[in-house]
């Protein structure tokens, strides 16, 4: 059994704690002063309960229980409401009552009424420990508790400076912190709301009305602005404010200025910051809004990544990797969308004289040139043709892809870019493979029924800015008018070239390096309206931009939505086209003629009401003479036969041969045949 109640209270009293006389101390010196505050009011005749500024009903009633208890032990009378004394009694000394230091629970106790204290100022008949604790301290006259009431100074909540009252929360001081956070809260609102201010001040958000426009003119009515050399860091900002303008155009733009004067200041800047022509600066920016229109531009700007393509040939893509991360090349795959491509970071060796490249491992190639035949979907045994094959990406990815089975025909119609077509094929171990040099346009007559045809056409560039720079200057509206010409031209004949009764094929994919409509769109629009017996198709591609259905007033076919285009803003690759057709049914003979005819392509495909659309005469004459208004006339042999032997002569001239001992050995008239652009001596004398 345990110690009883009986004698716990017999034995000896526990120490004091000396923070408990501390604040007994600070308690005395408040109601000293509290005391001399309430003798001088007394004797000016003011009869008024003293209170603090600022507090609350709440705050009254616990003061006035507070001198209500202080008076019933102290010995002091007490009071009404009304500050009369109801009984007079000489206490020991005069003093006043500071509220109770305690912990959360008696705080709050005091706040709600609850506690030793009742709300109609009656006290509680037990007396506390503190109120013990207290009379001992009043009787044992201690030199440490009795200090002069006039030195000390009372602590409020009002007046609490960065004293040890802030760091311990008391019913004291729960006012004064609380007014004190309220107020530093309602600081940082005012700070972030003045930030915010800020903010958009700076960026011009619904706020400012950027003045974009240039209006100093001299006296002449010339803008002395464009006397001055331009300013790079003002063009750049200029721009960009144009750009946010045009999109949130009925906020930000000035008054009285329309839409067109910002897009014509916009192009202005785009040219002199870029340097483009204003032709195409404009071509290009009608292929946008203006937001994507100025990523394009400056997408343009930067080069893109360097990527090979394993050769499949000769090794697979994981072990390519290995070896050339052995050699110190930082790399990647270049994409989910690719099995074969790597994307080179950073090498410490040449890429272009590494053993690897030399063995025919890999070949350089753009990212976009693995599209055109990730479109074709060249199957084994497949005769393939490739129309424009220059320098080999292509053709050696379709070699690689049909495992060099069947037959596949590179042509190129330029033979310097043939020479380099043949090494690369050679390199990368192309064995299924011809190389040959024709002129694109005659592939009806030459050789025909391909299961799949590749006509990556040439083109202005448009997609490439970023590797040639100079076709920002150099492209001009002919060229943009020349070369769909071509290219319709190179389709027709692709399209002709398919057979439709292929098995496995039937397909032809169209594609360029440029992003205009005009050898994109329009080309192929004018193949669907050309040959009925073709159909766009799905490319297979991943990914990729829709082909424009309406452009600038212009409606295409719905199907044109198949198509795919691929910008270098978006996707860092090369601008790039692709489209793919299906052969359906077997060309018209009166569209295409066959090999035995002396022509190649009817030119009715390629010119409306019998007038060219280049501006030069058909390839078939029959085309005039079976014309009722036609007044060109029938070809004179005798005429053109001086002619033949005048460029005969120059032909064997070049040649190194005497044109004069070639025609006594010849014996005979010549002919001039142009199969391949070359020009032979065939005899048809005796020895025909």
């Amino acid at each position: 059994m345990g110690v009883g109640r009986r004698m716990k209270k017999q034995g000896p009293p526990q120490p004091l704690d000396e923070s408990r006389i501390s604040s007994i101390q600070k308690r005395r010196a408040s109601e000293a002063e509290f005391g001399a505050r309430g003798k001088k009011r007394k004797a000016s005749g003011e009869v008024k309960e003293q209170t603090r500024p600022g507090k609350t009903t709440n705050g009254n009633i616990k003061s006035s229980l507070r001198q209500n208890k202080a008076a019933k032990f102290n010995g002091q009378a007490s009071r009404d409401d009304t500050g009369k004394n109801l009984a007079t009694k000489p206490a020991v000394k005069t003093r006043a009552v500071c509220p109770v230091e305690s912990s959360d629970d008696g705080a709050a106790g005091l706040l709600d009424g609850n506690g030793d204290q009742r709300i109609d100022g009656s006290a509680s008949e037990i007396p506390t420990d503190d109120e013990l604790l207290r009379d001992e301290f009043l009787d044992s006259g201690s030199s440490v508790y009795d200090s002069d009431p006039q030195h000390q100074k009372a602590m409020f909540s009002d007046d609490e400076g960065e004293s040890d009252a802030e760091d311990k929360l008391t019913a004291a001081n729960i006012e004064g912190l609380s007014r004190r956070l309220d107020e530093q809260q309602a600081d940082e609102a005012a700070e972030a709301q003045l930030e915010l201010k800020e903010a958009a001040l700076q960026t011009n958000i619904n706020v400012d009305r950027p003045h974009i426009l240039e209006d100093a003119e001299d006296d002449q009515g010339i803008n002395t602005t464009l006397r001055l050399a331009p300013d790079l860091q003002l063009l750049r900002s200029r721009i960009t404010d144009t750009v946010r303008i045009l999109d949130d155009f009925a906020k930000l733009s000035e008054e009285g200025r329309s839409r067109a004067e910002y897009t014509a200041q916009l192009l202005k800047d785009i040219c002199l910051y870029y340097g483009y022509s204003s032709y195409l600066a404009e071509k290009l920016y009608n292929l946008f809004t203006p937001r994507e229109a100025f990523a394009f531009f400056e997408a343009n700007e930067t080069a893109r990544p360097v990527v090979i393509r394993t050769n499949s040939l000769r090794t697979h893509r994981r072990d390519l990797a290995q070896s050339l991360i052995n050699r110190g090349v930082t790399l990647e795959p270049v994409g989910k969308w690719s099995k074969v491509g790597l994307q080179i970071f950073e090498s410490q060796v040449p890429l272009g004289a590494t053993p690897e490249y030399l063995g025919g491992h890999y070949i350089l190639q753009a990212a976009a040139s693995f599209l055109p035949v990730m479109a074709l979907a060249p199957q084994e045994h497949e005769r393939i043709l490739d129309m424009a094959a220059a320098p080999g990406g292509k053709t050696t990815y379709i070699a690689g892809l049909m495992k060099n089975t069947g037959c596949i025909f590179a042509n190129d119609s330029n033979k310097l870019r043939a020479k380099g077509l043949i090494g690369n094929i050679h390199r990368l171990g192309a064995k299924n493979t011809i190389v040959c040099n024709y002129d694109a346009r005659e592939f009806p007559k030459v050789i025909g029924g391909f299961d799949r045809v590749l006509l990556d056409a040439p083109c202005s560039g448009t997609g490439v800015i970023a590797k040639d720079p100079s076709v920002k200057t150099n492209k001009t509206e002919k060229d943009f008018m020349q070369l769909p010409q071509l290219q319709k031209q190179l389709l027709l004949a692709a399209i002709d070239s398919v057979d439709h009764a292929s098995k496995t094929g039937g397909y032809v994919v169209y594609s360029t390096c440029s992003v205009t409509v005009e050898e994109n769109e329009q080309v192929v629009q004018y193949a669907l309206a050309k040959r009925p017996n073709v159909r766009l198709v799905e490319t297979g591609l991943t990914f990729g931009v829709a082909g424009f259905v309406n452009y600038m007033g212009k409606k295409f076919d719905p199907s044109i939505k198949l198509t795919r285009r691929f910008y270098p803003h978006k996707y860092n690759i090369d601008g790039f086209f692709v489209s793919k057709f299906r052969k359906l049914g077997p060309s018209s003979p009166a569209v295409v003629k066959t090999p035995d005819d002396s022509t190649v392509t009817n030119n009715k495909a390629d010119a409306e009401d019998g007038k060219p659309r280049d501006g030069t005469l058909p390839a078939n004459p029959d085309q005039h003479q079976n014309s009722d208004n036609d007044v060109f006339g029938d070809f004179d042999d005798a005429e053109d036969e001086a002619y033949i032997e005048r460029a005969l002569r120059r032909h064997l001239r070049r040649k190194g041969l005497d044109p004069k001992a070639a025609n006594r050995r010849g014996g005979g008239k010549t002919d001039v045949v142009k199969s391949t652009g070359a020009v032979e001596r065939v005899g048809n004398g005796k020895g025909g």
